[in-house]
């Protein structure tokens, strides 16, 4: 079912400022080229697996909560696994681990497309082959996202990343009508099989990759602490907070689309599957369109007003659907909820891809898929079982009613996009001396910085700590308190306390210069005639 980007909903993320070249020019790159042509080729396939599936399930079992809990299944992997295949990403070789994930896909389409031309395919077998499915896929796609920075020069990422934005739209658009139009003539069992044939070509050009392994001069994380230390980002890190918390907002009621459109082609229209492959040819057609004029647009508004504007797009989508059975009238409505639909996603991505630094990349971006699939999972169950008790059309006016009030969020969780964080490294932290022979696995660590200030400046300089205390804690800091002086109030220590002494040594890779600006913003309340002193100590020996 998936290739090697996102099902149907990912758009790639953004990677900051560029230059500003064509994105057919990252084309010349030849292992770009390649990978970008399979991953052309496998997304169509994605589609048409996607075409066969949900129609195979209304032939199978024609009722909301079975067609909705094929969209369940095919999500739940990304909810259950982002944040280990994250960690993974981010330890292991990644090639290896785009390899095994796509030959898992594979096996899986072969086998479903087997099984079903063999007219043995039962809804529970669907639903077992399509969770298969989506577990390769949430396994192969943190790591496909953080490998296009290694495959292009950095003056063509931008481009790179552009082109591929377009690549998944063309299938979009292309690859449900060839679904459709598959499925209604020779069946879902062939349309599988299709599919597997078109991992192929990425499997071929993985292989072929002689991968430059990324070496550091410290041990790499281990797999427990890699998850750990991904989970600590999340929680210190308001900027991608606010990402996952605007994602919540529109995919919970933003799904019932998905679960509801194709039991609003087969029942409510009395359509059949190439009407349907049609139908999310418009929504990809929309997307495409969207593509032309997004940049245009987002020169004009904020990230913000354009997600605000995309919603409410989204939102009057679902009521159109509600009321529409003209099946032209609902393609125009789809062009539009295309649009709308990559404006969404491609904001979340820049914001998400904007708020964390590479060392994490893979773990954070995983956190944001758990969300995101995750909500596509469980939602469309929710908006399977109201669409049971109340009706197709009831439950597509909830959900816009839900769009609308998932705007509040706007209020106090605001997105970061063209004001992108510098998250490069700043490697500005001298390493402490040891008195003793390093031995990196011991701890715990505990460092402690120094700060006389003026008692006027006190609450601004607490607030500022108060942002050194997220760095710190995002950065490896298991406890972090400011403690003032009890007999000198213009004295303040800062403490923090870190697992390893190795975990310190990552700490100073991972600062980084938006971090090296907070740290200075803190600094320049220091009146003392000397820097603040940084002290550290670590088991019962003195580290200076």
């Amino acid at each position: 079912m998936m290739a090697v980007h996102l099902n149907k909903t990912e758009e790639p993320p953004d990677e900051g400022p560029q230059v500003k070249a064509s994105p057919w020019s990252s084309l010349r790159e030849p292992l770009f080229r390649a990978l970008w042509l399979a991953t052309l080729a496998s997304n169509i396939g994605t589609w048409i697996q996607d075409v066969g599936t949900v129609w195979l399930m209304t032939t199978l079992a024609p009722t909301p909560i079975m067609v909705s809990l094929a969209q369940t299944a095919m999500n739940l992997p990304y909810f259950l696994l982002a944040l280990p295949s994250g960690a993974l990403a981010d330890v292991m070789d990644r090639r290896r681990l785009l390899l095994w994930s796509q030959l898992w896909m594979f096996g899986s389409a072969t086998a479903l497309g087997l099984l079903t031309i063999g007219g043995v395919t039962t809804p529970g077998v669907l639903l077992m082959f399509v969770f298969s499915l989506g577990i390769g896929a949430a396994l192969n796609a943190p790591a496909y996202q953080a490998i296009t920075p290694e495959v292009v020069p950095q003056n063509q990422l931008h481009a790179a990343v552009t082109l591929n934005s377009v690549g998944i739209n063309l299938a979009r658009a292309v690859g449900p009508a060839i679904g459709g139009l598959m499925v209604a003539a020779v069946g879902s069992g062939v349309a599988f099989l299709l599919n597997a044939v078109t991992f192929v070509g990425t499997i071929v050009v993985l292989y072929r990759w002689k991968r430059i392994p990324q070496n550091s001069v410290l041990p790499a994380e281990r797999f427990v602490g890699a998850m750990r230390a991904g989970v600590r980002f999340v929680r210190h890190a308001p900027p991608l907070q606010a990402v996952l918390i605007r994602t919540a907002a529109f995919i919970i009621c933003a799904s019932a689309f998905w679960a509801l459109l194709p039991l609003i082609v087969r029942f409510e229209m009395q359509r059949g599957p190439g009407e349907y492959g049609l139908l999310l040819g418009c929504f990809g057609v929309g997307a495409v369109l969207g593509t032309t004029v997004l940049s245009w647009i987002r020169l004009r508004v904020s990230i913000d007003q354009l997600m605000v504007g995309a919603t409410l797009l989204f939102a009057g989508l679902l009521l159109l659907l509600a009321v529409l059975r003209s099946f032209a009238a609902i393609g125009v409505a789809l062009l539009i909820g295309g649009a709308a639909w990559l404006a969404m996603l491609s904001s979340l991505n820049t914001s998400a891809q904007a708020a964390v630094p590479a060392w994490v990349r893979g773990r954070a971006l995983a956190v944001y898929l758990l969300g995101f699939f995750g909500g596509m999972a469980g939602s469309s169950t929710l908006w399977g079982l109201l669409a049971s008790s109340t009706g197709v059309p009831t439950a597509l006016i909830v959900a816009a009613a839900g769009l609308g009030l998932g705007l509040l969020t706007v209020i106090k969780y605001r997105l970061i996009a063209g004001e992108k964080l510098d998250l490069t490294p700043s490697m500005h932290w001298p390493v402490p001396t040891l008195t003793d022979e390093e031995q990196h696995e011991q701890g715990p660590v505990f460092v402690t910085v120094e700060y006389r200030i003026e008692l006027v400046n006190r609450s601004e300089f607490v607030r500022v700590m108060r942002q050194m205390e997220d760095i710190r804690r995002r950065d490896g800091a298991v406890q972090w308190e400011l403690l003032p002086d009890s007999a000198d109030p213009a004295r303040y220590v800062e403490t923090f306390v870190v697992q390893s002494w190795l975990e310190h040594l990552r700490q100073h890779e991972r600062v980084t210069i938006a971090d090296r600006d907070v740290e200075q913003r803190a600094r320049a309340f220091h009146v003392g005639s000397v820097p603040p002193v940084v002290s550290h100590f670590r088991g019962e020996s003195s580290i200076r």
